[in-house]
């Protein structure tokens, strides 16, 4: 598809790929879940249920060239990238195979070979990040954008505000992509913030902005086309709320007290896979046996990718402090 429309090209095989991609990477989530309740994967472990339509809508509009800064809710980030799944979930695993040698976890894959910068633990961490890459890009004179995903929570933060105002400033190449799903960890965005509009944060340093409806595929990809093709071609930063819900909870360790039951279930009659599904089948755009097809290679897909994390190795115990220092100068 050409980088430069900013419509999509909604051709029945654009659209097989589109729900193809959403349930490959909620199939996986669903999984990871699974294998966290079993004590396979350890530590923290946040899942994008909900947000699928904002990576599959915006990261195949990027090209190769672009880089992808990324927050810890990023499984659906990366795949959308293009990292294997079983790299992926070897790393949840820890073994040595995992795009991290197993050292980050979950909140920290990263992808040299797709420039996926990787999720950062840090709230609003990655921002600073972006900056530095889209700043290199800009002194090089390279015409590649930087796109850097984060949540409603970061918004608060200094790396934020820090952010914003030198990418204004200096004029530099990037997409900010706000996953607003209305509640930072505990904390609902209308109890911390004042203004919740949060383009309107991004509009004071004069950075041009739009809000799309996160749950809706083909809307944020229509956002993004317009979003990227801008930053492209005058080289300044974009900044795109995507109004999205997480269907799950903030991470496995959260008992969700805080969001009310009914307001769960109304965000999953907006569900981004039911509706697009529902509108496919209402136009008769797909058959039961697509949709069986996708399903059975999704789930053939994941089979592999546990069995390739399962069989992986442990790093050694003598190379623990391995990349915890640079190497010595010779």
């Amino acid at each position: 598809m050409s980088q430069e429309t900013d419509k999509p090209h909604l051709t029945r095989m654009h659209d097989l790929d589109l729900l193809s991609q959403m349930i490959r990477i909620r199939r996986f989530e669903d999984k990871c879940a699974e294998l966290y309740t079993q004590g396979k994967i350890r530590g923290f472990l946040h899942l994008y249920d909900g947000e699928e339509a904002i990576a599959v809508g915006i990261i195949p509009v990027l090209e190769r060239r672009d880089r992808i800064v990324s927050t810890y809710r990023e499984h659906g980030h990366a795949l959308a990238r293009g990292m294997p799944m079983g790299v992926a979930l070897a790393e949840m695993y820890g073994k040595r195979e995992g795009c991290s040698r197993g050292r980050g976890g979950s909140m920290h894959l990263f992808d040299r070979a797709t420039n996926f910068f990787g999720g950062n633990a840090i709230v609003g961490g990655g921002l600073p990040l972006a900056i530095g890459l889209a700043l290199a890009d800009r002194m090089r004179g390279d015409k590649a954008v930087t796109a850097c995903f984060f949540g409603d929570g970061a918004v608060a933060e200094g790396e934020f505000h820090e952010s914003a105002n030198l990418a204004a400033l200096w004029r530099l190449p990037v997409l900010f992509v706000c996953e607003n799903n209305l509640y930072a960890m505990g904390t609902a965005l209308a109890l911390s913030e004042s203004e919740t509009d949060l383009q309107h944060k991004a509009a004071c340093y004069r950075i041009e902005s739009e809000a799309v409806d996160g749950m809706d595929v083909v809307a944020v990809e229509a956002a993004a086309r317009r979003a990227v093709h801008a930053v492209r071609e005058t080289g300044k930063p974009y900044f795109l709320e995507c109004h999205t819900y997480r269907l799950r909870a903030h991470s496995m360790f959260d008992a969700q007290l805080y969001r009310d039951k009914a307001e769960v279930e109304a965000w999953r009659h907006r569900d981004p896979i039911v509706r697009f599904q529902g509108w496919l089948e209402a136009n008769h755009m797909i058959h039961p046996e697509e949709l069986a097809r996708i399903e059975t290679a999704v789930v053939a897909e994941i089979d592999e990718a546990v069995t390739f994390a399962e069989s992986g190795s442990w790093e050694a115990v003598e190379d623990l402090t391995r990349f915890v220092y640079a190497e010595p100068a010779t």
